[in-house]
């Protein structure tokens, strides 16, 4: 599968803030693949436009490069909770994608950024799980990335509205919880966050808040903003990439979401191979597994990451 060719406003900033190289590509490509000929523990993915998309994520560092592929493909082993019942089709992913809680907008901003919205608190806490929220969101990531060179190369800003999120919500956030998820996005994904917009929070939020905000590297934290009104949020974010739900002109909420159901539904065969990828830390080099205690500090946890 060749690379998709890139617009030359996409192009011009992949080259200057990610020191892109056309030249050098296949060279490029060739490295990586030779190294993970030389990873017994890692099975990964090597079509041009995944290795392209990680090389972009590490501003095309080789060493970089690889570390979080091992990473990636680490964490998506050490977390089944999150990669496994991944079939758009079942019942329960078919109800969580109807709710749209989370949306990435059809425009970009200003800087060309992709913005992605999440609603957190529409799905009913005593049938669906953080946890679940969590599979659907990753689901939705990992086509977004499969599909968009504009959320790697410009990078992604992220709106979380709380107006639903109520007491029982907040409840499931839980210290280990969001260790994972947070580790998982700034350790395993290729990705670059550029901005996180709270809007409509609550009493129960600041406590979420403190302590998402305590497993943040230092330069997310630096992007982090807490809106009080709408019209703080579009001061960030434009009006006119926005759904009108929340003063914009960018089309409906319910017209956005019956969008991306359909595009993770057309993206079903690609979803379930995926799950053939990962490691086994029986093969990694050296001899050492590596465990929930070296990925997430998680004390008293000590089990290995096997995958046969």
């Amino acid at each position: 599968m060749a690379v998709r060719p890139l617009s030359p406003e996409l192009e011009e900033i992949a080259r200057r803030e990610l020191n892109e190289d056309p030249s050098r590509a296949e060279q490029d490509i060739k490295h990586l693949k030779d190294w993970l000929a030389k990873q017994p523990h890692i099975s990964s993915r090597q079509d041009k436009q995944w290795l392209t998309m990680f090389l972009r994520g590490c501003k095309f560092s080789l060493e970089r490069t690889k570390a979080k592929l091992d990473m990636y493909y680490t964490l998506k082993t050490a977390l089944p909770e999150f990669y496994t019942r991944r079939d758009p089709m079942l019942p329960e992913n078919q109800e969580l994608l109807k709710l749209g809680a989370i949306l990435p907008l059809p425009l970009p901003d200003d800087q060309g950024r992709r913005v992605i919205l999440m609603r957190n608190g529409l799905n009913d806490p005593e049938k669906f799980k953080l946890v679940d929220m969590f599979r659907i969101n990753i689901m939705i990531i990992d086509v977004l990335l499969e599909e968009d060179d504009r959320s790697t190369i410009c990078g992604t800003v992220i709106v979380l509205d709380h107006s639903r999120s109520t007491l029982t919500h907040f409840t499931q956030f839980t210290p280990s919880l969001i260790k994972r998820g947070t580790t998982l996005f700034q350790e395993g994904y290729p990705m670059r966050p550029k901005g996180l917009h709270h809007i409509t929070t609550n009493s129960a939020f600041t406590t979420i808040f403190n302590m998402l905000k305590s497993f943040m590297k230092d330069k997310m934290k630096n992007r982090l903003f807490v809106h009080a009104a709408l019209d703080s949020l579009h001061e960030h974010v434009p009006k006119r990439i926005l759904p009108k739900e929340y003063g914009g002109e960018a089309g409906s909420l319910s017209e956005i979401t019956e969008e991306w159901k359909k595009k993770v539904e057309a993206k079903r065969s690609w979803l379930l191979e995926q799950e053939k990828y990962g490691v086994d830390e029986k093969k990694r080099p050296g001899g050492r597994p590596k465990t929930q205690e070296d990925l997430f500090g998680l004390q008293g946890s000590f089990r290995q990451l096997n995958v046969d």
